[in-house]
């Protein structure tokens, strides 16, 4: 432990935000572990900091400067030109001449690119995860302090999917909502699931039978929405259409953004049974259920066993 009960000196993630902004602003393409290095000898970091290690054996300058990294990346101030590449936006440029001593997270709140990327009702789990860090948060105890990094990382990651989900093409799209369904244990022992979308669709983009002879199913509507566009009513009562149109009373309506008001409304006080499930909830199912994500690491947590000593 180093003074004030510090585990480390070495500065926190935002002291890596202006050493990487100044780096890259030389406008070249870095690769991610060049521009790790890079950082590192920018801010004079000394061989015993660059060997600090957290518990799980990682470097804590690269899991420090990856955060600063990615939130930069979420915020725009830096690009990715291609996979494990980045290089520096003009409004990197900008923020850096603006903020030459140093740039916080309530700098970076203040860009909507940044506010926009983390999901509704993450926001402060993020926030207070990384103001309160295991090493200067004397509040919370160990698995409180466990809980509080799993929480933000699993933010960090539901930002990242729907980010990557409404980058893609709708199809994909309508794909991924079918396997978080299965995932979830609907379609059956045999998982029966198949898309429909695309012209002449009817409104529905796929089915799920519950059972083996397709007695029983459930129809889905999936829509990739930018953040700031919502599903209103409209689009609702036309899925309802659609569902009449095929006999069927139940069905579910997926999107990546949010819904309005109007349409959560509707979707509760009509006879069909419509379930609605927004950017935030299909984001965190798909991390519950192990769809488009892996386990990167498990941590096991023991006790005294007290039996032992009886």
């Amino acid at each position: 432990m180093t003074e004030g009960g510090r585990v480390s000196d070495i500065p926190t993630w935002t002291g890596f935000l202006v050493p990487l902004l100044a780096v890259l602003s030389d406008g070249n393409v870095w690769r991610r572990r060049d521009l790790y290095a890079a950082v590192a000898d920018h801010m004079e970091l000394t061989e015993e900091q660059r060997a600090e290690s957290v518990s799980s054996g990682q470097s804590r300058v690269v899991s420090r400067i990856g955060w600063a990294l990615s939130d930069l990346n979420r915020a725009e101030l830096v690009a990715k030109p291609a996979r494990a590449t980045y290089v520096i936006a003009d409004s990197g440029r900008a923020m850096l001449a603006m903020y030459p001593g140093g740039i916080d997270e309530r700098v970076l709140k203040t860009i909507p690119a940044y506010r926009d990327y983390v999901p509704v009702g993450h926001a402060g789990a993020v926030s207070a995860s990384k103001h309160e860090a295991p090493e200067t948060s004397e509040a919370a105890n160990p698995l409180e302090q466990i809980d509080i990094g799993v929480t933000r990382l699993h933010a960090e990651v539901a930002a990242d999917l729907l980010a990557r989900l409404r980058g893609q093409h709708p199809d994909f799209l309508e794909h991924s909502v079918l396997d978080v369904l299965v995932a979830m244990g609907y379609g059956g022992a045999e998982g029966r699931a198949a898309r429909i979308g695309g012209s002449g669709d009817g409104g529905v983009d796929g089915i799920i039978d519950q059972d083996p002879l397709g007695l029983d199913r459930i129809y889905v509507q999936a829509k990739r929405y930018a953040a700031g566009n919502t599903v209103g009513r409209p689009e609702i009562q036309a899925f309802v259409g659609a569902l009449h149109g095929v006999g069927a009373a139940r069905g579910v309506f997926i999107t990546t953004s949010a819904f309005t008001s109007g349409a959560r409304e509707y979707a509760q006080n009509i006879g069909t049974r419509i379930i609605l499930i927004d950017g935030q909830r299909l984001a965190e199912l798909m991390i519950r259920y192990g769809v488009a994500v892996q386990t990167w690491q498990t941590f096991t947590v023991v006790e005294v066993d007290e039996d032992y000593f009886e």
